[in-house]
C-alpha cells in the first residue's frame, strides 16, 4: 500500500523524462521521445496556424487559446494552458495536463452529440403511437 502511495506523490514522467525536461528541450529531441504517428506529424513540419498557435502558447499572450487545429499535438509548452477546440460546431475548452502530451487536441472534444430520442414519430408502428397521458 505505502508503495501505491509514494507512486502517486511522484512528479509526473513522460518516458523517463519530467515536465521540466521536456519544456527546455528542443522541437527535435522531442521528436524522438514522442510516439510513432506523432513523430511523423512532426517530422513533415507544422503548419502556419499550428506555428501561430505555438508562438502564442510560448508568448503566454492570452488565457484561452482558440484554434481549429484538431490535428495539432499536445507538446510539453502547452501543460496548464487552457485551449479551446472547435468540434465542427462552437468552441470547447480544455486544460491541458501532462498526461496529454503526444496526443491530438482533437481528442478531448468530441464531434458528435449523443443522441436524445423524444417520443415516437411520424411512421412509427401502432402499437409504439401510443403515448400514456400520466
Amino acid at each position: 500500500m505505502a508503495k501505491i502511495e509514494s507512486r502517486r506523490k511522484e512528479e509526473f514522467t513522460y518516458r523517463g523524462y519530467t515536465l521540466e525536461d521536456l519544456k527546455s528541450m528542443s522541437l527535435d529531441e522531442l521528436k524522438k521521445v514522442l510516439p510513432a504517428r506523432a513523430r511523423r506529424s512532426l517530422n513533415r513540419g507544422l503548419h502556419r496556424e499550428e506555428k501561430r498557435l505555438l508562438e502564442k502558447v510560448q508568448n503566454d499572450e492570452q488565457d484561452v487559446y482558440r484554434t481549429h487545429r484538431r490535428e495539432m499535438i499536445v507538446l510539453p509548452q502547452f501543460v496548464g494552458k487552457k485551449i479551446a477546440i472547435h468540434n465542427g460546431k462552437n468552441f470547447e475548452s480544455v486544460k491541458i495536463e501532462p498526461e496529454m502530451i503526444g496526443h491530438y487536441l482533437g481528442e478531448f472534444i468530441l464531434t458528435r452529440k449523443d443522441v436524445e430520442h423524444s417520443g415516437p414519430g411520424i411512421g412509427a408502428t401502432r402499437s409504439s403511437k401510443y403515448i400514456p397521458l400520466k
